[in-house]
């Protein structure tokens, strides 16, 4: 007597699946069918993939270690580059600003950085610095204003012994918005670019550790 499957199909002799409908006729088949449908755990001792393992943030503005970390290198930089004749180092301040910045950036998160991010944290660094740089400068001409204006400054070169020719050039810029644009606009390329090269300088010797 024919046998026939749940579905109708007329099933040929010892057939171990359906023609039609590709079910198992057996209960060893049907078993392994319900095996391989149930979703099987991980092993408790298998460990994750590197591949597995979350992609770093990238260095942007968004990243909240790096602008932690930037600005309190920053802060320490604009602070040094502010004092008198410590502020002749302003080169290696600046320098240092960006390698010391990769080196704790490096020790926060336990992420090695390309000499390109390296480069890029340095140049966070250096953004901020200027930031803090511009507010100081800030504060500076108000109180100047507040004091009387190019008079008190010229006083107070004066007094630290400035020569005239100097005294003019910090007159004449003070007196011109677009010289002071053009002065600002160099001490952000200063105060940028040279943090960058301490970042990729850094990137590029804490790399071998």
């Amino acid at each position: 007597m024919p046998e026939f499957c749940s579905c109708g199909a007329e099933l040929p002799p010892d057939a171990r699946f359906c023609h039609k409908c590709g079910k198992p006729q057996r209960e060893s088949d049907v078993q392994f069918a319900r095996d391989r449908e149930t979703p099987q755990a991980a092993p408790a001792n298998v460990l994750p993939r590197a591949d597995d393992a979350p992609a770093p943030m990238p260095l942007t503005f968004q990243n909240p270690v790096a602008i932690r970390v930037g600005f309190s290198v920053a802060s320490v930089a604009a602070v040094l580059t502010m004092i008198p004749f410590v502020n002749y180092g302003v080169p290696v301040w600046l320098l240092g600003a960006g390698f010391v910045s990769v080196f704790f950036y490096k020790r926060r998160t336990g992420q090695r950085l390309s000499v390109r991010s390296g480069a890029r944290m340095g140049w966070i660094t250096g953004v901020m610095s200027f930031a803090i740089l511009a507010v100081i400068m800030m504060f500076a001409l108000f109180a100047i204003n507040r004091m009387g204006g190019l008079a008190a400054v010229r006083d107070q070169m004066t007094s630290v012994q400035m020569s005239q020719k100097d005294m003019d050039e910090v007159a004449a810029t003070l007196q011109s918005p677009l010289a002071i644009v053009r002065f600002m606009a160099s001490i952000f390329v200063v105060w940028t670019v040279v943090p960058m090269a301490g970042g990729a300088l850094g990137a590029k010797l804490l790399s071998k550790d």
